[in-house]
């Protein structure tokens, strides 16, 4: 355990260290009330997907491109149209199943909840299940680049052999042309809807995934080798991929971050369908304890 933390606090970097971690309650002029309702779902029907995986990789020690690969999604994704709002989210705080977001966030039900870490997204995500009896969780890198569609950036770029660096170089240049210094936190659809119907996706609020950073090793002959999974360090993705220690909750402050960090850090989540077994005995299970 103690090897563990020490490795994440590596990762967190000295700056990160240094940044504020808040845990404060909430300053706020709104009284949150209500009830837990279910959020807007879209559904996205079957299909294929052109996906570069996540994490880093390499070629007989030297750097290589990540692959590409073609995904197959054989049943529908359902997925929140929003990203979880502040007011939602702190309906769990005062529930006392998740952690105050920091001072000076907007509680309202039309603004994402930002600078929150992967385990407040997976504490949201448990909390909700309870409430709604439905399954929520953090969706994975792939549904998200799936569910995001046209607004999934590929990541990809060449490897130079004799100079690694320049593909670092190209990424930062690439990613430093967007305009990532506004972290407001925008009313729901200032970054429109695609075509699946789901609102935001690549805006400045970069979102949560469960997966894992993974470090693939491929001998010459292109044969894999042995995989490092960190899933103290967990995929955001937004205008571009970002890999982000766990517990931090403002990568601008630190977090190892490749490339340039994300402005804020917010999340949505995946409903689960029950599965057909699961459903035929639920209705048999009202059945019999009617009779």
């Amino acid at each position: 355990m103690l090897i563990a933390f020490k490795l994440k606090l590596l990762l967190a970097c000295a700056a990160g260290l240094a940044g504020p971690i808040a845990v404060a309650p909430l300053v706020s002029d709104m009284a949150i009330r209500g009830t837990t309702t279910e959020p807007a779902i879209v559904e996205i029907s079957p299909g294929t997907l052109a996906y570069r995986e996540a994490g880093d990789f390499t070629r007989a020690g030297q750097q290589a491109e990540a692959p590409l690969r073609a995904l197959r999604f054989s049943r529908p994704l359902h997925i929140m149209r929003d990203q979880v709002s502040s007011s939602d989210y702190q309906l769990c705080v005062q529930d006392g199943a998740c952690r105050a977001l920091d001072r000076g966030i907007a509680i309202a039900p039309d603004r994402p909840a930002v600078q929150v870490s992967w385990h407040d997204a997976q504490a949201y995500a448990d909390w909700l299940s309870r409430k709604t009896g439905h399954h929520y969780r953090v969706p994975s890198d792939a549904e998200w680049a799936f569910a995001a569609g046209s607004k999934f950036k590929d990541d990809g770029s060449p490897v130079d052999a004799s100079n690694p660096a320049k593909r670092w170089i190209s990424r930062y240049e690439r990613e430093s042309e967007r305009d990532l210094s506004d972290t407001t936190a925008y009313p729901f659809g200032r970054f429109g809807m695609n075509e699946h119907g789901v609102e935001d996706l690549a805006g400045n609020v970069w979102e949560w995934t469960s997966t894992c950073f993974v470090r693939s090793r491929f001998d010459e002959a292109g044969k894999p080798m042995r995989q490092t999974v960190n899933c103290g360090v967990r995929v955001a993705e937004g205008a571009h991929r970002a890999y982000v220690t766990d517990f931090i909750r403002d990568a601008r402050a630190g977090g190892c971050a490749q490339g340039v960090p994300p402005a804020n850090l917010g999340f949505r989540l995946v409903r689960e369908q029950p599965s057909w077994v699961a459903s035929v005995s639920a209705r048999w299970g009202k059945v019999w304890a009617r009779s």
